[in-house]
């Protein structure tokens, strides 16, 4: 904002600048806060974005569907997804809501972005981004029979993303992912007692789970891996990318994992090879993609938008 210091010149010089120069200074707030309005009254956050939507890394199913979104809404023509990275993408939300700006980025839940701000998701009337996934858990085949005690931790392994987000947020906060899982499972034992319950102790048996490196599978696979260390198994961690993480549980390289999103996110990876892992169903439901916003903005729905002149 700016704060005009002027001098006294006499009521007949003053009066008429000061009033024209005060109402530029409104206009200038309002730009600044609520966006630039239009000619009908409608705020217009495109002019001070530069008609820009801060996206993640290229590829990324969410950048996808951003992408999908500026064609297919014409609020949206003229606007560019500007891919980076997740990390990227955290920092200049977090500038922006710093400053009271106006930001949109391709967004995502569970995260902990929604733990450490007041965001929301435009609506998708249009339904571009598709309705929200769950998250599930796949085995190979055969480890029920093979590794029943394991098999059964996985199967009864379940949260929030109330309880995901604690973990990824602090983790953002500079916490080591392996000392937040921890203070969780402590924090929250009789959770953990009922994915481990009608199982006994193993005594060293190997179990290896794949993951993608997203925060939120970083954060469930680590939690899970020390559930089943605390039951006697040998746990190995492999991250891997999607497509190779799908293979190695069809292919039996890996035993399990719990970070497929179902329906959308991973279609393409449970039409490959869904018919050859075991989908033991939901860890988490309500996960969700989307453009996101801070609460602030006045803004509900991507139809809201406008588009670039």
């Amino acid at each position: 904002m700016f704060n005009a210091q002027w001098k006294k010149l006499g009521l007949v010089f003053a009066v008429a600048p000061m009033m024209f120069l005060a109402a530029c200074g409104d206009d200038e707030e309002a730009s600044t806060d609520e966006g630039t309005a239009g000619d009908s009254g409608e705020v217009n956050y495109g002019e001070e974005m530069d008609y820009k939507i801060t996206g993640i890394e290229p590829g990324a199913g969410v950048v996808a569907a951003s992408e999908a979104a500026t064609e297919e809404y014409e609020s949206l023509e003229g606007w560019e997804v500007v891919t980076s990275s997740s990390g990227a993408m955290a920092t200049e939300l977090g500038a922006a809501i710093d400053n009271e700006e106006p930001i949109i980025v391709s967004g995502w839940s569970p995260h902990w972005k929604f733990q450490k701000y007041d965001l929301k998701y435009l609506e998708d009337p249009k339904g571009v981004f598709g309705d929200e996934e769950t998250i599930n858990t796949m085995v190979r085949q055969g480890l029920e029979e093979e590794n029943p005690e394991a098999y059964t931790i996985l199967d009864q392994f379940n949260w929030e993303s109330a309880d995901i987000e604690s973990i990824m947020l602090e983790v953002s906060n500079g916490t080591a992912v392996e000392d937040a899982a921890a203070a969780w499972i402590e924090e929250n034992s009789d959770r953990v007692a009922e994915w481990t319950d009608g199982t006994e102790a193993v005594d060293g048996t190997e179990i290896e789970l794949a993951y993608v490196e997203w925060d939120t599978e970083v954060a469930s696979t680590t939690v899970v891996g020390q559930v089943l260390e605390a039951q006697g198994f040998d746990v190995k961690l492999t991250p891997l990318d999607n497509a190779v993480m799908w293979s190695a549980v069809a292919g039996g390289e890996a035993d399990g994992m719990v970070a497929a999103w179902l329906p959308g996110t991973h279609a393409t990876q449970f039409e490959e090879y869904g018919e050859d892992v075991v989908n033991l169903g939901e860890n988490l439901v309500g996960a969700k993609i989307g453009f996101v916003v801070p609460s602030y903005m006045d803004i509900d729905s991507i139809e809201d938008l406008m588009p670039a002149e």
